[in-house]
């Protein structure tokens, strides 16, 4: 199946696809967002060929103060084993794809925040979409919940030292990454504008841990930027 026609769920303003958004124009690719913080109702799935699911403040049990959580998990449920089709999500995204299916989400002994390494899993290394990716990447870290427990019949394809499931497969189109591969040279600066962000930045990491962070970023970026590529390439072509 070709990928013409792309959802993208976002749950607030400053996570979206990031450096994606330029390769899925380039690609001719058409890319609707649905703002589900912001009062948008999930549409309509059936006209969309993949859907993305992009991070955010909240946590997947935040139901009573985010509402919203309930209809997305149900779309999520059904595009994944209904209609089998292309899924994505990142950071809440490969939570949200957990806990609306069997999998379940914790808190983590100690928050994951910094430019850190993952690892694929053997199982990674053969995966098509990571196909081309190196063994052990740095990347975005900003979270502290993490699955604990995968769907039934997930593949874990990368970890870390501290988070067991970086990210998964499920089925055979249907992908979780729990650190950052969409990060741009404007994102960390971005994100840490945002309260609850900078507070967990800050308590994990200590004052002026911003500034540490986009230091750290700045030579690395042609590589994040590689591995966007990459992912992006073998997901349009390879994930059907």
């Amino acid at each position: 199946m070709q990928l013409k026609k792309l959802l993208v769920f976002q749950h607030i303003d400053c996570e979206h696809p990031g450096i994606f958004r330029d390769m899925l124009d380039e690609a001719g690719i058409q890319w609707d967002v649905v703002s589900l913080d912001s009062g948008d109702v999930v549409p309509a799935l059936d006209d969309y060929d993949a859907l993305w699911v992009m991070g955010g403040p909240m946590d997947v049990w935040d139901e009573a103060d985010c509402p919203w959580l309930v209809p997305e998990k149900a779309a999520i449920k059904r595009w994944v084993l209904d209609l089998k089709r292309p899924y994505l999500g990142f950071c809440l995204g490969h939570q949200l794809l957990a806990d609306a299916l069997d999998g379940h989400c914790a808190r983590q002994d100690k928050p994951e925040i910094g430019i850190l390494d993952v690892s694929l899993t053997p199982a990674g290394l053969s995966d098509p979409l990571f196909a081309g990716i190196e063994a052990k990447i740095k990347c975005l870290q900003w979270h502290s919940v993490q699955v604990a427990s995968p769907p039934t019949g997930a593949v874990v394809l990368a970890s870390s030292a501290v988070c067991n499931c970086q990210a998964m497969r499920v089925g055979r189109n249907a992908y979780g990454i729990q650190f950052h591969v969409e990060l741009q040279e404007s994102t960390i600066s971005a994100w840490g504008e945002v309260p609850a962000y900078a507070h967990a930045l800050d308590s994990t990491l200590g004052a002026g841990a911003l500034a540490r962070m986009q230091t750290q970023a700045e030579p690395l970026f042609p590589k994040f930027r590689g591995v966007s590529e990459v992912l992006f390439r073998n997901f349009v072509e390879k994930i059907n």
